[in-house]
């Protein structure tokens, strides 16, 4: 009788093995542990963000807001789409090599306070067609603000890092900016 119970334990035992042995790294049918490497690559980048709310041609415009957002200081409940201008250096007729690419809403009722969802999308060099993602809270009234970098595609797949922003003007009457951003990436 003891026989046979062992002889079931083992059974089960192989069965249970078995695929795992079989499937080397494969930890579920829809999981695979892939190649690990050390050669990562870290990647700074410094840019300008130009937003522009006003004149003919704004590059962020509000698209939803909260019912009482009119009356918030901090404009909170507002969300703006935004497709800026990243250039070289901040004028604004420097060298395009990039733009930023998604959304960002007034976040806080107590500060100016921004919760950003951008993809920056380059367009010249050697980054051209890949992107950086970065989402988090931009306190823009602090002289200097940072935010995580959450991936990327392209030279950038896998990306993770932070971005330090700091503005480099504002016009209080348009909110209009101009922004530099030092970006650092491994990758």
């Amino acid at each position: 009788m003891a026989k046979a119970k062992d002889v079931s334990t083992m059974m089960v035992l192989l069965i249970t093995i078995m695929p795992l042995a079989a499937h080397g790294s494969r930890l579920y049918s829809w999981a695979n542990r892939l190649e690990e490497t050390s050669k990562e690559k870290v990647t700074n980048l410094q840019f300008y963000f130009h937003d522009t709310l006003s004149g003919k041609n704004p590059t962020a415009v509000k698209v939803a807001q909260g019912t009482d957002t009119d009356k918030s200081p901090t404009l909170f409940g507002a969300v703006f789409m935004v497709d800026d201008a990243l250039t070289e250096t901040a004028d604004p007729k420097s060298k395009l090599v990039g733009r930023a690419q998604g959304l960002y809403g007034a976040s806080c009722k107590e500060e100016v306070g921004l919760i950003m969802a951008m993809s920056f999308c380059f367009e010249d060099g050697p980054y051209k067609d890949s992107t950086i993602s970065m989402i988090g809270k931009n306190s823009v009234m602090n002289p200097i603000r940072e935010m995580p970098i959450v991936g990327g595609t392209g030279m950038f797949r896998m990306a993770r890092g932070y971005a330090i922003a700091k503005t480099n003007w504002f016009d209080p009457k348009t909110g209009d900016a101009i922004v530099g951003y030092n970006v650092t990436v491994v990758h």
